[in-house]
């Protein structure tokens, strides 16, 4: 697990280096220049051939004048691709029910995206998202029942489902199908 955050993290750096870099219009020669880091360990950074130390990351933050945190904080995603059937489940219980949580929430989002899957006469129950927080159903296939303060709501592929989710509520499969849709979750704080 260790292992996978220190990746994480080198590609992180990796990709915001040479994003600044290249916003500055700076070769790797300049770069080497303005921080003391060697060219040949900044070209190694910026292809993930290296784990560069904090006195490193500091030296690079400096000679940039940027923020240490802009090196390692998530690079901006253009566009991501996530399939359910490639991922590991957030939740599962066999026979009854499989979620993917494709998109979470993160600090500068305000929406979470969910995949549901709901075996054929199963349900899921689901505890509040916190105060404030809005829910958004949409049916992939099939047709899903919500259980909101004691009403059951009938979604289908032809509908789009909004709910306060301060609150428990459960998702039900009444058919004989297996049914899936994704949830939206939208932060209104």
């Amino acid at each position: 697990m260790e292992e996978k955050n220190i990746g994480y993290l080198s590609h992180n750096i990796a990709v915001n280096l040479k994003r600044i870099r290249k916003a500055k219009e700076m070769s790797l020669d300049v770069v080497s220049e303005q921080t003391g880091v060697s060219k040949s360990m900044l070209a190694q950074i910026e292809k993930e051939n290296a784990n560069p130390s904090i006195g490193v990351l500091g030296k690079i933050a400096s000679g940039l004048r940027i923020e240490f945190s802009k090196l390692l904080e998530p690079p901006k995603m253009d566009t991501c691709m996530v399939r359910a059937e490639d991922t590991l489940p957030t939740k599962e219980v066999k026979n009854q029910y499989t979620v993917w949580t494709c998109f979470p929430f993160e600090d500068n989002r305000v929406a979470e995206i969910t995949r549901i899957d709901i075996e054929p006469q199963a349900a899921y129950v689901s505890g509040s998202h916190g105060e404030r927080t809005m829910e958004y159903i949409s049916v992939l296939e099939g047709e899903v029942t919500i259980e909101v303060s004691g009403i059951d709501y009938a979604v289908t592929k032809a509908d789009v489902f909004r709910f306060e989710s301060d609150q428990e509520h459960i998702y039900k499969n009444k058919t004989d199908q297996k049914i899936s849709f994704l949830v939206f979750l939208v932060d209104g704080r």
